[in-house]
């Protein structure tokens, strides 16, 4: 049973859209997950996953008001990642 020119183009041009369905929610959405090794990764921000164990994650956490600060302090030397704004 073969498929008709328009039925494969049909199928070619809905899988294009499923995929760029796909890259788009990964693109715009950040998730965590527990990694192999019982760690918590951070998806969406870097190409890569940012992984740290719960210790660490608490540690992190327990600073925002000194990282803000710092952010604020060197706001002229950070520099943003491509594609931001």
């Amino acid at each position: 049973m073969s498929q008709t020119n328009d039925e494969m183009r049909r199928e070619l041009e809905r899988l294009k859209a499923e995929n760029e369905a796909l890259k788009a929610k990964e693109r715009r959405g950040t998730r965590l997950q527990v990694s192999e090794k019982g760690g918590v990764s951070l998806y969406g921000i870097r190409r890569f996953p940012v992984t740290f164990y719960k210790e660490e994650w608490d540690r992190i956490l327990g600073m925002t008001a000194e990282i803000r600060a710092f952010i604020a302090e060197n706001e002229g030397k950070l520099k943003k990642p491509r594609g931001a704004e």
